[in-house]
């Protein structure tokens, strides 16, 4: 993508924030990096429609000047809870922290953590992991406090997977991030139990958070990403007030290892949500990325993944699901650069009131990537009829020896259904929850985690109203 010039913007992240970052103990070649995006920074504006990427997003409400990083949270500030805050134990092997109500006879079975990160407005909350796994190799925790002290895992993938400086939101990211979070998985070493990421925000907070994640010659671990928080945007319906996220994910999966990888977004509706994920899968690695999009104001998401090494392997499952005035755009790209490689990406989503989806995915195959098997499907079950999905799939193959298949539907809910539910005794409301659990079972069984399906399917469930 080319980088737009124009005047500069203004907001608070400027020069004395920045000054700020720089004066932490964060090593030379990241106070570096931080300096040539900043100073990238001033050239460079908001996203435009004149952009592939951005084409059917509107960002004229939303205000740079309203921006910068925040203060430190106040002596015993709490962060919201993710969606499965009631599925998860603490990394001590102790509970975690879930609402009392939650935890009576009726709580869900839990899952041990191996380690856990928690984060408020850019300000490190929790960081620990299991002594266990340290004494292994394993290294997880703040970027701040690891990235000296591992430099060789992390320098050479360190904001060199995606894209820094391409436009206003990734200069910000790449200069201002904090809160930081980093993952290496030595050679060899096969990590049991999940990690867990929470960024929350407060409402009007800011949070710009980064993600590495580096697994060695065939390690294998798991790691749970998750959002929370924010304002609603909208008097008496929650939190006052909005958020930003501008965030980035950055994925390396070393030669025979194996990643389950998740991110759920579940911030409050009036937080703007800006990302960029990239994953690069080395030969005969695998991924399986799970996102899942419930919340925010607005969503504009980049999730790409590289198929680097021969015979690598890339599911990747989407789950959304709109309400009122909602705009969430996904922008997907499976490049196949090496041959062999196998990526299968199935993205659903649900729509009601005046919300809307964007789905735009590619499929890339470069000359050498012989014997590609790609796949790619987005289907959009519209529960309202002012509610309005586009799905734009794309292939460039440039290989004459592959399989790539794509599709897309967008429909509404059948009527006949709906009757045939009600006359067997359900409401109108349990009707439409039967038919939508029907239409999000498919991605559901891809899904391997079980505390990440069963949250999506209690999220989705407690959203869906009447059908209109």
């Amino acid at each position: 993508m080319t980088a737009t010039t124009a005047p500069a913007i203004r907001s608070a992240f400027d020069r004395v924030a920045l000054d700020r970052l720089l004066a932490t103990d964060a090593p030379a070649w990241v106070a570096d990096k931080r300096r040539a995006a900043f100073d990238a920074l001033s050239a460079l504006s908001l996203p435009d429609r004149r952009h592939e990427h951005w084409m059917r997003t509107d960002l004229r409400l939303f205000k740079p000047a309203a921006w910068g990083p925040r203060p430190v949270p106040v002596a015993g500030a709490t962060a919201p809870a993710g969606l499965l805050a009631a599925s998860l134990a603490a990394a001590t092997g102790g509970a975690a922290d879930v609402p009392e109500a939650e935890a009576g006879a009726d709580a869900v079975p839990r899952t041990p953590l191996g380690g856990r990160f928690l984060a408020l407005d850019g300000h490190v909350l929790c960081d620990e992991l299991d002594p266990a796994l340290a004494a292994r190799g394993v290294v997880f925790g703040a970027a701040d406090r690891l990235l000296a002290r591992h430099r060789d895992a992390f320098e050479p993938h360190w904001f060199s997977v995606i894209e820094s400086e391409c436009d206003w939101f990734a200069a910000v990211h790449s200069a201002f991030h904090a809160a930081s979070v980093v993952l290496y998985v030595p050679p060899g070493v096969k990590v049991a139990e999940p990690l867990h990421v929470l960024s929350a925000l407060s409402p009007d907070g800011v949070d710009t958070s980064h993600v590495l994640v580096v697994l060695g010659e065939g390690a294998e671990a798991t790691l749970l990403t998750e959002t929370a928080g924010g304002g609603s945007g909208q008097p008496g319906s929650g939190p006052p007030g909005s958020g930003l996220h501008c965030g980035g994910t950055e994925i390396v999966v070393g030669k025979n290892a194996m990643l389950r990888m998740v991110n759920l977004q579940n911030w409050n509706t009036g937080v703007w949500h800006v990302a960029r994920q990239k994953a690069v899968v080395h030969e005969q690695g695998r991924l399986q990325w799970t996102l899942g999009a419930l919340g925010s104001r607005l969503s504009q998401v980049a999730q790409d993944v590289a198929l680097v090494g021969r015979g690598g392997k890339a599911q990747v499952n989407g789950v959304m699901f709109t309400e009122g005035r909602q705009q969430l755009v996904y922008n997907t790209l499976q490049h196949h650069v090496a041959p062999g490689c196998t990526s299968d990406l199935l993205y659903k989503g649900g729509l009601q009131d005046r919300s809307r989806l964007v789905w735009r995915g590619m499929i890339k195959v470069d000359k050498a990537a012989q014997k590609t098997d790609g796949y790619q499907r987005n289907d959009n079950l519209m529960l309202s009829r002012e509610a309005r999905a586009d799905s734009i799939p794309g292939l460039e193959i440039e290989a004459d020896d592959v399989r790539c298949t794509h599709g897309a539907t967008s429909g509404r809910v059948d009527a006949e259904q709906i009757f045939y539910a009600q006359a067997r005794g359900l409401s109108a409301d349990e009707a439409a929850r039967l038919v939508v659990a029907g239409f999000f079972q498919q991605v559901f069984d891809r899904i391997t985690i079980q505390p990440v399906r069963e949250a999506l399917a209690r999220a989705i469930g407690s959203r869906i109203r009447r059908i209109s």
